[in-house]
């Protein structure tokens, strides 16, 4: 994904980093925007709530999360990147 290197609107992510108790897939912390890249157990009902709680918290800490399924990154990446460049 073209999320490293600052290749994407020239912001820098960082991958696997550790916000609190939490580890996000990608973060900009200039942007307060987290990308997180889902596999299909977080279509489970308990990883749902998981997810929801730790949503909560890091918006709590004034960040945005964007969640893309696995899937989606594979097969539409420049769909996942366009909407990435949106939000930024």
């Amino acid at each position: 994904m073209k999320l490293r290197n600052r290749q994407l609107e020239g912001v820098k992510f960082r991958r696997q980093q550790p916000i609190g108790s939490h580890i996000v897939d990608f973060v900009s912390f200039e942007r307060k925007l987290i990308i997180e890249i889902d596999g299909g157990q977080h279509n489970e009902e308990r990883t749902k709530e998981r997810d929801e709680e730790r949503t909560m918290r890091l918006e709590e800490r004034g960040y945005r999360l964007m969640r893309f399924w696995n899937n989606g990154v594979l097969t539409n990446a420049e769909g996942v990147l366009e909407r990435i460049r949106e939000a930024l």
